[in-house]
């Protein structure tokens, strides 16, 4: 006979599920399609120079925002780094858009916890809207002023290692912050969830972001003068209102080769991006689940040197003669160094990858990220 327990627990999942299929598609067809974008860009050089195929390897304080179940791997064994503190800063569009990640992750008794912090944000605009007089009516370049606008968002983390050998299950409590000068702001709030399962030189990742929509509430505040610009120039006048994100699925899976009596290994891995906002322009493209694969892979030399090289954002291009499309997609590569004992402090990892924030420009960044293992015992 079968567990009354258990029969209920099953309904209560098959309820949960039929409403959530429900409530999904009918705020699929007001929510955005693109919202919260800053927060898909990608924190570490490490994972940007594998095109963000990382799901299933992430495995230092960087998890916190890839899979927060890979947080666990931090307590992989006794003489391991307790503590973890990770840096990137970058500049996209010719240094006119800042990118900056401040994140750290300290395991505890009953598992992993960790704080990722994430800023993308342009600053200095020039806001003339009251560059002329309205009583004079002459231009008066002393009246432009300057304003920033900027997205934050914060990553609580927590991870364990279940019961089941290789599996380390993990989360994060999101706190999103939108400013746009003293115009408009935005607050907040969702959670990701995530998985991962070890066995042997196999790893696989799963995680939800936004699993239950993330929702941004935002609010104008608008003087007189302003509005009577966007009057005037035929733009209608924001109104206070709520901005939705969609969940996305992340799943990845990849295998560890070794060569050289283990000195040199290499570590490829396979994602698929699943999102459920209607069809995008992926590879994959249907409504409503489009799929955005990518492939990584990492060279290690002794836990020194690494080597990375990725393919991701492909895509469907209409061809400029003939109606007929082409398959596009964008390179990655990066480098790594991982200095021990650095000091008798820990280990410092430098990593650099060139890469493109996906906008089918060419234009490659530069970008650099560090990595500091601070060890347990500090003299």
């Amino acid at each position: 006979m079968v567990n009354h327990g258990l029969k209920i627990h099953f309904l209560v999942v098959a309820l949960v599920s039929v409403w959530w299929i429900g409530f999904e598609s009918v705020i699929a067809q007001n929510a955005p399609k693109y919202s919260n974008e800053f927060l898909t860009i990608g924190v570490g050089a490490r994972a940007l120079g594998m095109s963000n195929a990382v799901v299933a390897s992430s495995s230092d304080v960087h998890a916190g925002y890839w899979n927060p179940a890979g947080l666990t791997q931090l307590q992989r064994e006794v003489n391991q780094p307790k503590f973890q503190v990770g840096l990137m800063h970058n500049s996209y569009f010719a240094g006119l858009a800042n990118y900056d990640y401040l994140g750290t992750a300290i395991p505890t008794d009953v598992g992993v916890v960790g704080i990722s912090v994430i800023r993308m944000g342009i600053d200095d605009i020039q806001n003339t809207i009251n560059l002329r007089d309205q009583n004079t009516g002459q231009f008066d370049y002393s009246r432009i002023t300057k304003f920033s606008t900027a997205d934050y968002g914060i990553l609580l983390s927590f991870a364990r290692k279940s019961k089941i050998e290789g599996l380390s299950l993990g989360g994060n409590v999101k706190i999103i912050h939108r400013i746009i000068g003293d115009f408009a702001q935005a607050w907040g709030f969702g959670l990701d969830v995530g998985a991962q399962y070890r066995k042997k030189d196999w790893k696989f990742g799963a995680v939800l972001r936004d699993a239950t929509s993330t929702f941004n509430a935002w609010s104008f505040t608008l003087d007189r003068t302003t509005q009577d610009v966007f009057l005037a120039t035929s733009n209608e006048l924001p109104e206070n209102g709520m901005e939705i994100t969609l969940p996305r699925l992340a799943l990845g899976g990849g295998y560890t080769f070794y060569f050289l009596q283990d000195q040199l290994t290499a570590s490829p891995e396979v994602n698929a991006t699943f999102t459920f906002d209607g069809q995008r322009n992926a590879i994959i493209t249907s409504d409503p689940v489009s799929i955005d694969p990518s492939l990584g892979v990492e060279f290690g030399f002794r836990d020194i040197v690494f080597l990375r090289g990725g393919i991701g954002n492909l895509q469907q291009v209409k061809a400029e003669v003939g109606d007929y499309k082409t398959t596009s997609f964008q390179p990655n590569f990066g480098v790594g160094l991982q200095l021990a004992d650095l000091f008798g402090l820990g280990t410092l990892s430098v990593d650099y990858a060139l890469t493109d924030i996906g906008d089918q420009t060419l234009l490659y960044s530069n970008v650099f990220s560090l990595r500091f293992d601070l060890n347990t015992v500090m003299k």
